[in-house]
């Protein structure tokens, strides 16, 4: 049972994302099958097995599974990212499924499993064995948890229901990964500079461009968010302008597609945050780059670029669209969610779920970044609690534990000391929901303090043969202070 593979790997990584595609039939008996494995899921964990709740929901997936088997001779239901597939076919994340989605999602990657397929011949019994082992793992480190499910399943003779773990990337899939989000990074951050200048002398840009830098950012999140994301880490001095745009667009898509928006809302929101600070481009240079305080007339000119920014938004319609969304966030992106910001609203209002996001990702990049003012930036985790605990910064609070949620305790690009006196960079949040505070780390250097390069990366949740963790964070710390660029560790 445990050499089972999942089936059909080609077809889903290489099915295009967006909406419509997969079979219909598969998708709507999907849908039903989620939520049928979600209510058996909550039925197990609250009531007896004899209970006739329980027998009620076991029998219904039961009836959905023969009825998928049936029409499509072979069940799989896989879990990749932030996406569960049924047979290939991903299934859409909508509001009314998100419990049931976000439930099954997670009970999947605690317990380490990465697919299931499941026989004509399967009973309520096999199933109400499998939702208790994987909701029964007891102290099992995380490694050790899908091993546990599988051997409860053979201790108990289930032949029906066959688990697999996640697939591995190869090394090959990852630096080719890796070489797709640095020329997407690239492109973007041109055709923003390109952007800016053109609005900046008074020309019309190419907005075509602009969108198709969004689609390759939408796609790259959609598909492998990790590499994007780490190149987030990129915060050019001398270009920040550019690069902060760019940055806010991949945490807002990120972050958007983490609350389940679907792929035509994460282009809109994409494009939203790419042009969210385009009306800086109508502020004089010596302004927006002074380094000293400003005085109140340059203040004003800082604060009116919202409004500027619509402005010259009007002139980027293409033929009778007009980029409206993104017109409201360069508006409200400053304004606060109790609307204590700038500019101060005319009439009451409610900030918009897009200004929310983009005002999070926005506040996030420009306090972990050196700019003209700010010559020693904060560090990643300080900035992540200050957005968390301070409301003064006028965050919503939804978006910000969702922001969390997406880069962990200690955000990509964080430099951190361990128990064991390493150094390390955290390169991606470790996916588990439990281990927020665990992300996976790159080692670069020794306890000795010699340098490594590039160095190991190392999962956090990792324990020893004693059951306790390897490594620990033990603090946080400002990469200036050992000569480290963090940039260089994720290009």
């Amino acid at each position: 049972m445990s050499d089972a593979k999942p089936r059909r790997v080609t077809q889903t990584i290489t099915a295009p994302e967006g909406e419509g595609s997969g079979d219909s039939f598969v998708r709507s008996r999907g849908r039903a099958l989620l939520l049928a494995l979600y209510s058996a899921l909550r039925a197990v964990k609250l009531y007896p097995v004899g209970n006739a709740l329980v027998q009620r929901a076991v029998d219904d997936l039961v009836a959905v599974t023969k009825e998928l088997v049936a029409s499509e001779h072979e069940l799989e239901l896989r879990v990749s990212g932030e996406f569960i597939f049924v047979n290939g076919t991903r299934l859409r994340l909508d509001l009314d499924n998100f419990a049931a989605f976000s439930h099954v999602l997670s009970v999947f990657r605690v317990s380490g499993i990465g697919a299931l397929t499941v026989s004509e011949t399967t009973e309520p019994r096999d199933w109400v064995l499998l939702l208790s082992a994987v909701q029964d793992l007891g102290d099992a480190a995380p490694d050790e948890r899908y091993h546990d499910v599988v051997a409860k399943l053979e201790a108990a003779k289930v032949v029906t229901i066959a688990l697999a773990e996640p697939g591995e990337e190869s090394g090959e899939d990852r630096e080719a990964s890796k070489e797709r989000a640095k020329r997407t990074y690239a492109r973007s951050v041109a055709v923003t500079k390109e952007l800016m200048t053109s609005v900046r002398l008074g020309k019309s840009p190419n907005v075509k461009r602009i969108k198709r830098v969004v689609q390759g950012i939408v796609d790259q999140i959609l598909n492998e968010e990790t590499s994007l994301v780490g190149l987030s880490t990129i915060r050019d001095y001398d270009e920040y302008t550019f690069t902060h745009s760019v940055n806010v667009c991949i945490f807002s898509v990120a972050l958007g597609k983490r609350l389940g928006l679907s792929k035509l809302q994460l282009y809109d929101l994409g494009m939203a945050a790419l042009f969210h600070d385009i009306g800086k481009s109508r502020v004089p240079l010596d302004v927006l780059n002074k380094s000293g305080g400003l005085t109140d007339q340059e203040w004003r000119m800082i604060a009116d670029h919202p409004w500027l920014g619509v402005l010259a938004l009007f002139q980027l319609r293409g033929g009778q669209e007009y980029p409206y969304r993104s017109m409201v966030v360069a508006m409200e992106h400053h304004m606060k969610s109790d609307l204590t910001g700038y500019p101060k609203p005319l009439r009451p209002r409610q900030q918009s779920v897009y200004s929310k996001i983009v005002a999070v990702a926005d506040g996030f990049d420009a306090a972990t970044s050196r700019r003209a003012y700010q010559t020693v930036p904060y560090t990643p985790a300080d900035v992540m609690k200050e957005l968390r605990d301070n409301p003064r910064r006028g965050m919503d609070p939804v978006v910000v534990k969702a922001f969390i949620n997406l880069t962990g305790i200690y955000p990509t690009g964080t430099v951190v000391v361990m128990d064991t006196f390493e150094l390390g960079i955290v390169h991606a949040v470790n996916p588990l929901p439990d281990m927020l505070a665990r992300p996976v780390v790159r080692v670069i250097s020794d306890a000795m303090g010699n340098m490594l390069q590039p160095g190991d990366l190392v999962d956090l949740a990792d324990r020893g043969p004693d059951g306790t963790f390897e490594r620990t964070i033990i603090k946080t710390e400002h990469p200036e202070r050992f000569g480290i660029r963090v940039s260089d560790y994720f290009v």
